[in-house]
């Protein structure tokens, strides 16, 4: 027992010794989710060690633990992916991105707090970020539709995997409509992905389709003469995304016999590299002489 005391303070003495040297911040670009919903992290650490770090080699250098306002810890999956060895010098600021959606269930409406730990095992130190606060909201159901998932090519005679889009509204922050797709399988009980596409207006009546190829092609007003067109794959990724304003036709979607999906009407705004690119004089190749 009297030995307790002294290993007890150099514990502590080790842990606010590193914590002086080497801090641990966790940085979120939102304040706001839906469950499901990918949820991006930035681990920043910063050495003022005065030597080097060599970190990452080990799968548990950097850990993580998520709980609630009222303390309940969340359950965690799987272990977030951190391996990736690098050094980091003295004086410098290194950076890790994950997500945590997939590694922990966060599947019900409140307050959160995540909190990042850095392992150094050199110094036999685990450095804690200060806990980040983020919320977990409910969206409203908008529209929802099952499609079969394209077969890849060569395969025949094979029961076709049924999928779900669904997008839904959410207030973020209590300020600004949002719409979102979710999809799952199609009894809702395993998300693939949650992806938030833009502001929508209160007023908006959503106009969406499904392609040949099992893309969902959305347009919605976003604003007062301004409308967003998106593609999404079956995967929840946005392969594409225009902006129309409303120039004497509203902008609407048309499929033709083929199955194909396209928008008519309104006036696309252009994107800078929809420009053509125009080279100076001194790059133009010089007209061929004539005979």
């Amino acid at each position: 027992m009297k030995f307790s005391l002294p290993i007890l303070g150099l514990s502590w003495l080790t842990f606010f010794s590193a914590s002086a040297q080497v801090t641990v911040d966790v940085v979120l670009d939102q304040e706001q989710f839906l469950p499901s919903e990918s949820l991006p992290v930035a681990v920043r650490i910063t050495n003022r060690s005065g030597q080097p770090l060599h970190l990452g080699a080990d799968p548990k250098w950097l850990t993580f633990s998520v709980e609630s306002t009222g303390g309940t810890v969340v359950v965690k999956k799987a272990d977030v992916p951190v391996q990736g060895e690098f050094d980091l010098g003295s004086s410098q600021v290194a950076t890790k991105r994950v997500d945590l959606a997939p590694y922990f269930a966060l599947t019900r409406q409140g307050g959160y707090r995540v909190t990042a730990t850095v392992h150094i095992k050199d110094w036999n130190a685990a450095i804690p970020s200060p806990p980040q606060s983020f919320n977990v909201i409910d969206g409203a159901k908008l529209w929802s539709q099952s499609f079969g998932l394209p077969v890849p090519a060569g395969v025949t005679n094979r029961a076709p995997e049924v999928r779900k889009y669904t997008l839904e509204e959410a207030n973020y922050l209590r300020s600004q409509l949002r719409m979102y797709v979710q999809v799952s399988d199609e009894s809702e009980t395993h998300i693939f992905k949650v992806r938030a596409i833009g502001p929508m207006v209160s007023f908006s009546q959503p106009e969406a389709l499904v392609d040949r190829f099992s893309h969902l092609h959305l347009m919605y007003q976003s604003g007062a003469r301004i409308f967003t067109y998106s593609v999404v794959n079956p995967d929840g990724d946005i392969v594409r995304q225009e902006i129309y304003d409303y120039f004497n036709t509203r902008p609407r979607l048309h499929t033709d016999d083929d199955g194909n999906i396209t928008v008519l009407g309104g006036a696309r705004r252009v994107k800078p590299n929809d420009m053509p690119v125009v080279k100076p004089p001194n790059e133009v190749p010089a007209a061929p002489a004539k005979p």
